[in-house]
């Protein structure tokens, strides 16, 4: 008898832990999602969140001062008043996320007319805190009327639920008068705001928060075990479900297909003033972005460091245009020994270069017939002045090889614009290099209005082009010289004639290589190893050291640093309010702080589901200690 009762207690116990169990957020949320982001638990995802070299760098006692003025102003200027417009207290909520939490999109029968919106679902497990939450929504009910805002009372399958009602223009006033919006101030009238609804519920130890009342149902009908069809069930998701995002810590999925369908009608119907503007359809056909089915993101932290896969779902048989074009031919793409230990940044991409030339050329030319024929008259035209006969598309084509390179070395200057563009080289595969350098100084001709320099180095002709405007976002600014060289199986280009010279004689130096630094192969094999076609590199050590350095001591702001048209257009009083975010000159110095920098590299690879891009950063050696 007592077996019996300790089996049917044990079961019973058993069965309700399954029941108050929530269910994965794709097993909640239905069919027609159309963005998925979500965390399965979130107190370990914030555990472990705690560990990154980020999160412990901002934590630093060093980084104190610059931590507290920026907090503190954060809260009074935009915490303090969405807590006022909104009558909560985020305080009374943060300690609620325990379990899932999850934002979503979906379609909600939109079809992208004026008078229909998306439905979206924000869901947060509260766990053992259902009781706090309950008293929290009842308490957000009773500040919503007491300010008041309008509130209606809904039942979604008998839960109590309550609707708050207010508008687009209170909250852009609010927004606005906190965050840079807009160009400045406009004598046109704006137009009237859209009354805004959010539905607010909890269920159990769900707290829901949505805007379409049947999307909220559907997620409570799928909570209670119901049999609609859900996104786990749908084939595109479950593809990327199974081969990446299980047991992932944070991920996020679109479903690309209805949203390009949407999005292309909507352009179809606004038809441009332009005659020669390519149809919308025909762009996203010729492009291939049509044929981007998904996109989905993975986020997992470790002892050993964090690594992220970013999966683009474009099958290989319904490949066209970009996605074409730009494929990676499956290739050593590590770092040639030439390129050295100190560089800042490397990527190296194994592209049939006539290839893509081809596919951008015919890619062009379906998308509008008559910037496909000004594509190709430009080259059949050069170096016709002094050779009736050449064809420069010819001479290219022809010496044209499958890779591309680019590294970086750190910047010598230390203001923030030099930052902004360090010493940098690329370099073109060729098996016939001067060959290739012959032909792009005939075609650079096309771009200098002034002749070509040539001289020679080491045996080698560097050609020098000046600044060209058709180059230049600014005229008045037309930009660096470009110098480019062949050497050793590559045309290498640079705006920094120093670079260029170091490659023209690396094959006489034996300074490190970066393929030599400390972990690099195991931290490459994170990635997929270096044969897949697509390799990069990103030391950030002393790139930060030159960032720090330039922020702590050249009186740098927050506007000088986002250069936003809208801060622009604000008042200086605005710009200063601003500004007072983020006090650079409070920033420790970098030595202190140094040990939370280290490397990141990444990895790309084709099969034929689509692309796939892997990147990992290691967890710097001085927190391992």
């Amino acid at each position: 008898m007592k077996h019996r009762f300790l089996f049917t207690t044990l079961l019973f116990s058993f069965l309700a832990r399954a029941i108050a169990e929530l269910p994965p957020a794709e097993k909640l949320l239905p069919n027609d999602t159309l963005v998925l982001l979500t965390t399965p638990e979130v107190t370990k995802f914030c555990d472990a969140f705690k560990t990154l070299p980020q999160s412990r760098l901002w934590n630093d006692v060093a980084m104190k001062p610059f931590r507290e003025k920026f907090t503190s102003k954060f809260k009074a200027d935009l915490v303090v008043p969405l807590e006022k417009e909104l009558g909560i207290k985020f305080s009374d909520y943060q300690n609620l996320a325990q379990g899932q939490f999850t934002f979503a999109l979906t379609q909600n029968g939109w079809q992208g007319k004026t008078n229909e919106s998306p439905g979206w679902i924000f869901l947060l497990d509260t766990k053992d805190k259902s009781s706090i939450l309950k008293t929290n929504l009842t308490r957000l009910k009773e500040k919503w009327v007491e300010s008041g805002k309008q509130i209606k009372a809904e039942k979604i399958r008998d839960l109590e639920f309550t609707t708050l009602i207010t508008s687009t223009d209170v909250l852009a006033d609010l927004l606005g008068k906190i965050l840079p919006s807009g160009t400045g101030e406009s004598d046109e009238p704006k137009p009237p705001g859209r009354k805004l609804e959010i539905t607010i519920g909890q269920s159990g130890s769900l707290l829901l928060v949505g805007n379409a009342l049947n999307v909220i149902e559907k997620v409570l009908a799928h909570q209670s075990g119901g049999l609609a069809p859900s996104l786990a069930e749908e084939a595109a998701y479950a593809a990327n479900h199974n081969s990446m995002l299980r047991d992932a810590p944070f991920y996020f999925w679109v479903n690309v297909k209805p949203l390009v369908e949407i999005f292309t009608r909507q352009a179809a119907n606004k038809p441009s003033d332009n005659p020669l503007a390519p149809k919308p359809e025909k762009l996203v056909a010729s492009t291939g972005i049509g044929n981007l089915k998904t996109i989905a993101f993975s986020y997992r932290i470790a002892d050993a460091g964090t690594a992220m896969q970013l999966s683009l779902g474009v099958p290989e048989a319904n490949r066209q245009g970009l996605f074409k074009m730009l494929v990676a031919e499956s290739k050593e793409a590590s770092p040639p020994t030439f390129v050295p230990a100190d560089a800042t940044k490397f990527i190296r991409w194994r592209l049939n270069l006539p290839k893509a030339w081809t596919g951008l050329e015919e890619m062009l030319t379906d998308i509008s017939p008559a910037v496909g024929g000004a594509f190709k008259l430009i080259f059949e035209s050069a170096g016709k002045d002094k050779d009736p006969n050449y064809d420069l598309k010819k001479e290219l084509l022809a010496n044209l090889g499958d890779d591309l390179i680019n590294y970086e070395r750190k910047s010598a200057a230390g203001a923030l614009t030099d930052l902004a563009s360090p010493p940098s080289i690329y370099l073109l595969g060729s098996a016939t290099p001067d060959k290739l350098a012959s032909a792009f100084k005939v075609g650079m001709t096309l771009l200098s209005p002034t002749p070509l320099e040539e001289r020679e180095f080491l045996g080698r002709k560097i050609y020098k082009m000046p600044p060209s405007p058709l180059l230049s976002n600014d005229p008045k600014k037309p930009g660096r010289n470009l110098n480019f060289s062949a050497s050793g199986g590559y045309l290498a280009f640079s705006s920094d004639v120093a670079m260029l010279e170091e490659f023209l004689r690396s094959s006489d130096t034996k300074a490190k290589a970066l393929s030599e630094i400390t972990g690099f192969k195991e931290a490459a094999e994170k990635v997929g190893g270096t044969g897949a076609g697509l390799f990069g590199y990103h030391n950030r050590t002393e790139e930060m050291r030159a960032t720090f350095t330039a922020l702590k001591n050249q009186s740098v702001t927050l506007a000088d640093l986002l250069k936003n048209p809208a801060i622009a257009a604000k008042t200086p009083a605005e710009v200063k309010k601003i500004n007072e975010w983020a006090d650079f000159s409070l920033l420790p110095s970098y030595d202190n702080v140094s040990k939370y920098f280290y490397y990141s590299v990444y990895g790309g690879a084709f099969n034929a589901n689509g692309f796939t891009m892997k990147f990992f950063y290691p967890t710097p050696p001085q927190l391992k200690k």
